[in-house]
Order: structure tokens, then C-alpha cells, then sequence
């Protein structure tokens, strides 16, 4: 919300489902709460769409519709038409609309995300674009009310980290009466999914230790690896379709790439050797920091796979939540790795650092020789 915020974006109430102030880490030798770094760095939680089958949205508005309408009161020209082709007109890139309609621009910037059929059915204009590598993730929302949710949940997102085949990544994120679902993995489909609603630690999540059923559901694909030249002459892909930050932030990638498509648009050109000269490389900074994302995403799996290390990050993030002097090298770190607030480079410097690994080596020790003695850390399991 600050970064949001610093850029002239504030989120009015309508558009915020719950403000997230911490992270409850959960893991089969026990859970541990995360709160905000020194109280900054708050989530919000949003819709990007309209919300679950069968919501009232009435008098909410999604993020996506939100960014939009801010755009338009800006000056932009919002057309409410499907877009079913990018082609050539002369020497310019033609879009193909709404019942056959077609408008020609001096610089089309596609922001179509990787599961739209556009851009692989559809962009003619570019037969040089390659289809970004994707992953399949699942999403899901339960229904249960605002107060079970704030008795089961309350303010806080709830990661997973579980010694699960194929699974990597796993949350439920509060947001107004809704649960949202997200599972991230290798070949993600309904087994691992069922096998993940059946593990103690999602069950103790919900009340009674009953999983609801689910509101709807789906399978979306995630970009993790980029296109190989997310640009040409007159085109440029923006988001998901082209350049992202690996399993994070992909509204705030978009943000960040359209911005640097645009100053190259607006003081150097549209040409694709103006796209290699000034967005390149910040398209090429994104890509080597999710290089290093496949290190810190390396580790994270090695938690999930190793109870002994398993032991000592909950007891490293444990003492250090339960003592606010002390400097929070782990907890740092996992907010981070979680929220996607800082870049992986960071991430793995501050991983790095002697301070963190000295600690880690101190924990690993004395947490694993806490459990051989049958004392509880975390929550006591």
C-alpha cells in the first residue's frame, strides 16, 4: 500500500476487501506469526476482478476497474470491445475489435497476461513474439462471513510452507467474507489440491477444522519465463505477457515495465532498436533478479523438505517476533520472500550476511535439540 501510495495511488475503502498486517507462517513442526517490518510495508486485500460467483458487489469496486476508472480520469479513452487481432496497416500496427471494427496506433502496448488466446491466436503483427514459459497455479474462494473470518484467520495471510509433492507454495489470504485459495507448484491439479485441503495445518485454519466447500474455482496460468524480446517496432508487451516478477507482484511488474515503456515512447521513439536501447534493459534487470528468485525459491524447497531445518527457521522467526529489539534477519527475509516488498537480489544479499547465518546455525541447534527433548516451539506442536 505505501509503494501504491508513493506513486499518487490511494486505495479508497471500497476497493480494499481487508488490510493485511501480518503473516502466519505454518509448517508441520508448528506455526509462527509475522507482523509488518517495523509496522510498514501493509498489504491490502483486494479482487483484481469482480469478486467470487456470487458475491454482492454493489458497493465494492474491483482493483482492476479501480486502475481503470483512474486512467480514464486522467485522460485515456477507455473502448469496452473485446480485442480479437493485432495486425499491419501500411506501417502500422492495426487493432481488430468488436464485430470486425479496426483502428490503427502509432504504438500498441500489449497487456493481454498469458492466458488470454489473443496472443496466441491473434497477434499477427509480431510472428516473432515468443509465448511466455508458464506455470498452472490454482485459485479458489471460500465463503465464510466476516466473523468466522476474523475468529479462524483475522488480519493475517497464512503461508504453507508443506512437505507436499509438487506442491511450492501455498496461501489463504482473507478478503471482506471471502477466503482466497492460491497453490502454487509443478503440474498443479485437483489431487494436490485435495491433498493439500487435507493436511492438519489447512484444516486448523478453518472453523472446526472443517474446509468449506468451494465458491468457484480456477486453473490460471503464471508467467516464469519471460519472452525472448518482449518488444518490436510499434509493439510492446507489458505484465504477464512479457516481462514479471517470478510468482510475484504482477500488477506491480506491469506497473514498473509500462513505466519504462513509456519514457521510452515518450523521449526516444517507438522503434524496436528504441525498445532495446531503454526498455531492455530494465526488462533484462527484472529477468536477472528472478535468476536470483530461483535461488531464494531453492531454499524455501529445502525448508519444506527438511524437518531439521524446518525446526530451526521456526525457532529463529519465534525468538525473533517475540523479542522487538531484536534485529528479525529470518523474518525479514520471509516477509519479503513472501509479499514480493523487496528484490530477490536483496533477499538473497540479506540471506547472506553473518549476523543471519550465525543465527540460523544457533537455532538449527537448539531447536532440533528442544524437539529430541519433546519442547514446543511455535504453536506448541
Amino acid at each position: 500500500m505505501q509503494l501504491l501510495a508513493s506513486e499518487g495511488i490511494n486505495l479508497p475503502t471500497e476497493v480494499v476487501e481487508r488490510g493485511i498486517d501480518a503473516y502466519m507462517l505454518h509448517m508441520d513442526v508448528g506455526s509462527v506469526r509475522i507482523r509488518t517490518p517495523s509496522e510498514e510495508k501493509r498489504i491490502a486485500g483486494v479482487f483484481r476482478g469482480n469478486g467470487p460467483r456470487g458475491s454482492e458487489r454493489a458497493l465494492r469496486v474491483g482493483f482492476d476497474r479501480y486502475l481503470l476508472d483512474l486512467a480514464a480520469s486522467s485522460g485515456a479513452q477507455v473502448v469496452r470491445s473485446l480485442v480479437t487481432r493485432v495486425g499491419w496497416h501500411e506501417d502500422r500496427p492495426e487493432i481488430e475489435h468488436g464485430g470486425g471494427k479496426r483502428a490503427c496506433y502509432d504504438l500498441v502496448a500489449l497487456a493481454a497476461g498469458v492466458n488470454s488466446q489473443l496472443l496466441q491466436n491473434g497477434c499477427d503483427a509480431a510472428p516473432g513474439y515468443s509465448f511466455p514459459g508458464t506455470l498452472t497455479t490454482f485459485i479458489s474462494e471460500f465463503h465464510l462471513g466476516q466473523a468466522a473470518i476474523q475468529a479462524s484467520l483475522g488480519d493475517a495471510m497464512h503461508i504453507f510452507l508443506l512437505d507436499l509433492p509438487r506442491l511450492e507454495f501455498a496461501a489463504l489470504i482473507p478478503k471482506g467474507d471471502y477466503v482466497t485459495l492460491c497453490v502454487l507448484g509443478h503440474d498443479v491439479d485437483e489431487k494436490l489440491v485435495d491433498a493439500f485441503l487435507a493436511a492438519p495445518e489447512v484444516k486448523r485454519c478453518f472453523p472446526d477444522s472443517k474446509v468449506p466447500e468451494l465458491v468457484c474455482h480456477c486453473f490460471p496460468r503464471l508467467n516464469v519465463r519471460p519472452p525472448a524480446q518482449p518488444y518490436a517496432d510499434r509493439l510492446v508487451w507489458i505484465g504477464d505477457c512479457g516481462v514479471a516478477r517470478l510468482y510475484k507482484d504482477g500488477i506491480g511488474s506491469a506497473y514498473r515495465m509500462a513505466k519504462a515503456a513509456a519514457r521510452t515512447a515518450a523521449f526516444h521513439g517507438v522503434s524496436a532498436q528504441d525498445f532495446e536501447a531503454h526498455y531492455a534493459p530494465t526488462c533484462k534487470a527484472m529477468n536477472w533478479d528472478n535468476t536470483l528468485a530461483r535461488l531464494v525459491f531453492m531454499s524455501t524447497t529445502a525448508i519444506q523438505k527438511l524437518r531439521p531445518l524446518r525446526r530451526g527457521v521456526l525457532r529463529m522467526t519465534a525468538t525473533e517476533q517475540a523479542n522487538r529489539e531484536q534485529f528479525h534477519h529470518m523474518s525479514s527475509v520471509l516477509w519479503d520472500v513472501f509479499t514480493g516488498s523487496a528484490p530477490y537480489q536483496d533477499v538473497l544479499v540479506r540471506s547472506c550476511h553473518p549476523g543471519f547465518i550465525a543465527s540460523l546455525a544457533w537455532n538449527l541447534v537448539a531447536g532440533n535439540v528442544a524437539a529430541l527433548a519433546g519442547k514446543p516451539y511455535g504453536n506448541g506442536s
